[in-house]
């Protein structure tokens, strides 16, 4: 083994006050490009739970009321039948009518996401009005299981909504991110994304909303939903 040696570097005065010169110097400089600021905490998730009850299980996620205030009371205004609406064929108006229960999933992807609250089923129906986007940039669809509002264009909310199976940071900037979901129910969103689809995207067998229930703070969680049916599923390569 070779020896350890001990080295003595002897700098010279004028050495000396280079070192030092440099050093006063880059004293007065700004920090490095190197050196960046910690990242910034997510929000927490502070208003009341969803619970989305469906034919293949039970999707539970918590709300951004703060981020996202007005599409917060909007679903739960639809939700629990305390907002009004109109059917799209009619036009009725629709007072103390819960307006999710019954609705389905109506288009599902691999690898993305599922969309559901649309009471036309295909994609072009709305609650009677829209309203504005709330888009922050404190709010990134950086994680799986983020619940946002549905739309076809800047400030086309209405009553349609997706859950996303994974990150997806093409949507940011485009969607109002309104809520984020457990790890059970992004699972279970994974699983509603694999069923027997059309070419449209829609299922097979119709994955329906059996009830949405609205939980705050304090009170206790519906009783379980009747154990799933599960539709035959597809290979779980995105089509």
């Amino acid at each position: 083994m070779l020896a350890l040696c001990a080295f003595y570097i002897v700098v010279s005065t004028a050495q000396a006050q280079s070192v030092q010169a440099s050093a006063a110097q880059s004293a007065d400089l700004p920090d490095a490009p190197s050196v960046t600021a910690a990242p910034k905490s997510e929000p927490v998730p502070s208003g009341p739970s969803v619970v989305i009850d469906t034919t293949m299980g039970r999707l539970t996620c918590k709300t951004f009321d703060r981020q996202a205030p007005n599409a917060v009371a909007n679903f739960i205004g639809l939700a629990e039948g305390t907002k009004d609406w109109t059917v799209n064929a009619t036009h009725a108006r629709q007072h103390g009518k819960r307006f999710y229960d019954g609705l389905t999933f109506h288009r599902v992807i691999p690898g993305f996401m599922i969309q559901g609250g649309d009471p036309v089923g295909d994609g072009t129906g709305d609650p009677g009005y829209y309203f504005a986007d709330e888009i922050t940039p404190e709010l990134a669809f950086s994680v799986a299981g983020r619940l946002a509002m549905a739309n076809s264009g800047p400030n086309t909310n209405g009553s349609q909504f997706f859950i996303t199976e994974a990150p997806f940071a093409e949507l940011n900037g485009k969607y109002t991110i309104f809520g984020q979901c457990d790890m059970h129910s992004t699972l279970l969103a994974a699983s509603i994304a694999r069923v027997s689809r059309d070419a449209s995207d829609k299922p097979l067998t119709p994955v329906v909303i059996s009830r949405v229930t609205i939980v705050r703070d304090g009170q206790p969680m519906p009783p379980a939903p009747a154990p799933p049916t599960v539709p035959t599923t597809t290979s779980t390569s995105p089509q």
